[in-house]
């Protein structure tokens, strides 16, 4: 009988060719993306639960955000008020030495990481990120931290994607891939948007609309979708009345919105990097008691303005339905844009998602309210204009439009508002991009050297592509080879692997002498050819950059070297370790 790797060496082979069929990629990586999904699903809920346990903890309530009359905590009651400027410092005490030792990744708004380790370390995420990132972030919301949650659920589920695709021997690319996600698989189970999370993957993590992942990113996402209808409730995130925007002569309106609201998510940028760099300069102690002591002037704040007491959702519902008076909503604007950049200064955990949300809506309701004041026929509107200044802010901080436009949808159901929205998703996000280079996620990485929007640059590398560096392919085993002739022809060369190719020279995969040994131990050997063998390859086209090209030949340790395709998928060379380390050294 076939050992097990041989029979999933056979299964990748025929889900290969099926997948390349039927236009979704392999179904190989199809099923490991559906898994995904339902995992990051079941972390969305979990964590949301996680969420709420620590809230109830911490305040007494399960979202001190939507009480009045500044209550007492009931563990507590002798405490009266004061009990929140404590909270955030007890909750500190707890996650700070948690974050420093075992993942101090998960310190911040976890995002950025997540774009980093697709675009620079091939998908790897290490697997106790998700456990730590989970805790910390819900002791930082639930003890008073004024960030989002969504997040965090984008960095629990690419880790969850990431080591599943670890342990399955998956590819770089296939990797990239799942990180992804578990991305869209967190985003859609945490806001029950399937299109807003798989958009935020592609053009936030991936970066790329290549049609080989949108298939394996829109199953993750549905399937999370499944799990978070299952266990939530299927209804939108946002629970809302009917808007309507009658007048054309309103989009003139709308988009002078997105105009402001495209400065506003600029601003929130900036106020969130500089509040960070101040606590910075400020704190000389251990980092992991700096979340405690930071945490009581974040009690401070929410002792004078508990609306901003964690997540802030009811808030953001009561602006969007009017129910706040204009200096209000420019004190919760300001005051949320402080309580935000404070968590993630002193070291919290969470995300800036959610935030954006929260500004945006308070943003959109008070321009509502001016608009309202000079042209009287927009009376009644406020809750319209609230809405596409949640979707223009996050744009503007972001610059992620689709993500933006969909997202608004989504959580609301409001299709009426779609051609507003969109067209003030549009003016924020060209705001955005003439006001500031970076975004409220590169920045982060900026600022540590790394420019995500340029190629990986090494010197007179740059401009080069693989074919100019690439070498004769080792000799091609045919797939149709037995796996006793395969392992002859191999012996007999000096190379660590050799490319697997069809009929027609197009390249189906890579074997190794170590997956022919386990072949030729099999009981069924005799059945088995270099086809059913041959493992994904993460080949490189000829047209793709050598700088990119360079980290993926440096990672493929087992192969010692990637082969190389043209657009058609046929072999046409190698790119191996030794001629990258001369090219290297010639450019330096």
């Amino acid at each position: 009988m076939p050992s097990a790797s041989v029979r999933g060496a056979r299964w990748r082979s025929a889900a290969r060719a099926v997948g390349d069929r039927i236009g979704v990629g392999s179904l190989y990586l199809v099923g490991l993306a559906v898994v995904v999904g339902l995992g990051a699903g079941l972390a969305a809920v979990g964590f949301r639960w996680l969420i709420v346990g620590a809230t109830q903890l911490f305040s007494g309530t399960a979202d001190y955000a939507a009480t009045t009359g500044h209550p007492a905590n009931h563990w507590v009651p002798w405490l009266g008020p004061a009990f929140i400027v404590l909270a955030p410092a007890v909750g500190g005490l707890i996650y700070g030495p948690l974050v420093h030792r075992f993942a101090r990744e998960a310190r911040g708004h976890g995002v950025p990481e997540v774009m980093y380790a697709v675009a620079r370390k091939g998908g790897r995420i290490k697997g106790r990120v998700a456990v730590v990132k989970a805790l910390a972030s819900a002791l930082t919301i639930g003890s008073g931290g004024s960030v989002g949650r969504e997040g965090p659920i984008v960095q629990i589920g690419s880790a969850l994607g990431s080591r599943l695709g670890t342990l399955a021997g998956s590819s770089e690319s296939q990797l990239r891939t799942l990180v992804a996600c578990g991305a869209a698989g967190g985003i859609a189970a945490t806001f029950n948007a399937p299109l807003a999370g798989v958009f935020f993957a592609l053009e936030l993590i991936l970066r790329d609309f290549a049609a080989r992942s949108f298939a394996a990113v829109m199953l993750s996402s549905i399937a999370a979708s499944v799990v978070g209808r299952s266990l939530l409730g299927n209804y939108p995130f946002l629970p809302l009345p009917a808007f309507t925007v009658s007048d054309p002569g309103q989009m003139l309106v709308f988009a002078l919105l997105g105009l402001v609201a495209g400065g506003v998510g600029v601003l929130f940028s900036k106020v969130l990097y500089a509040i960070e760099d101040a606590c910075d300069w400020l704190w000389r102690g251990p980092e992991w008691l700096r979340p405690a002591v930071g945490g009581l002037l974040l009690g401070c704040l929410l002792l004078a303005l508990p609306q901003m007491y964690g997540v802030g959702y009811p808030v953001l519902q009561n602006s969007i339905l009017g129910h706040y008076a204009l200096p209000f909503l420019l004190l919760l604007t300001v005051a949320k844009m402080a309580a935000t950049s404070l968590t993630i200064g002193i070291g919290g955990s969470g995300g800036v998602f959610a935030p954006s949300l929260f500004i945006g809506a308070t943003t959109g309701a008070a321009f509502g309210q001016i608009a309202a004041a000079a042209m009287p026929s927009l009376a009644g509107q406020t809750g319209a204009f609230a809405l596409v200044g949640m979707g223009a802010v996050f744009a503007g901080s972001t610059r992620a439009a689709i993500t933006a436009g969909l997202i608004i949808f989504e959580l609301t159901g409001e299709y009426t508002l779609i051609l507003p929205l969109l067209l003030a998703v549009l003016v924020a996000t060209a705001v955005s991009a003439l006001a500031s280079r970076d975004t409220i996620y590169t920045r982060k990485l900026l600022r540590r050297g790394i420019d995500l929007s340029a190629p990986q640059q090494r010197g007179a590398l740059h401009g080069l592509t693989v074919a100019q560096a690439m070498t004769a392919p080792p000799r091609p085993l045919a797939a149709t080879l037995s796996a006793r002739e395969a392992a002859a022809l191999l012996a007999e060369s000096a190379a660590r692997a050799a490319p697997v190719v069809d009929g027609a020279q197009r390249l189906t995969g890579v074997i190794t002498p170590a997956v022919l040994a386990e072949g030729l131990e099999d009981d069924d050997v005799a059945g088995l050819t270099a086809g059913d063998l041959a493992q994904s390859s993460g080949a490189l086209r000829e047209s793709e950059g050598l700088s990119a090209g360079i980290d993926l030949v440096l990672a493929a340790a087992d192969t010692d070297g990637l082969p190389v395709v043209d657009d058609e998928g046929v072999l046409t060379g190698w790119l191996d370790t030794k001629h990258v380390l001369r090219w290297l050294m010639a450019s330096s």
